[in-house]
């Protein structure tokens, strides 16, 4: 069991930059793999970005190069860095923990209450 505490959402313009941070109840070192998932009104939710206990990366093709996973298991957190937003990434974001099992991350059912990030024009 681990519980999932999301921070770091709101409101910013078009451009701007967010922090968003992952706190677990328990050790993050133990825990395989997290990412970042968003979901937005009227759509699915989607793996926005992942890291695994190596530090090994993925990322949705519509974030490359804007948003930045890191974790650090000293603190039991994980984070996400998101630079270069849109108004497109307005959503929901919520923090997971899985596994990642030949390089695709597969979500446990460990959720945070997630945290509401808008980006305005």
């Amino acid at each position: 069991q681990v519980q999932l505490v999301e921070s770091g959402g709101g409101l910013v313009q078009a451009g701007g930059s967010l922090r968003l941070s992952c706190a677990a109840s328990r050790s993050t070192f133990s825990i395989n793999a997290m990412g970042w998932y968003r979901q937005a009104p009227g759509k699915q939710r989607e793996l926005v970005a992942a890291i695994g206990s190596g530090g090994n990366t993925n990322y949705a093709d519509s974030v490359k190069g804007r948003f930045t996973i890191s974790r650090d298991n000293a603190k039991n957190t994980i984070y996400l860095q998101m630079n270069s937003l849109k108004p497109e990434d307005t959503a929901v974001y919520s923090c997971n923990a899985g596994v990642f099992i030949g390089g695709r991350y597969y979500s446990y059912d460990y959720w945070g209450q997630g945290t509401q990030v808008t980006v305005s024009l």
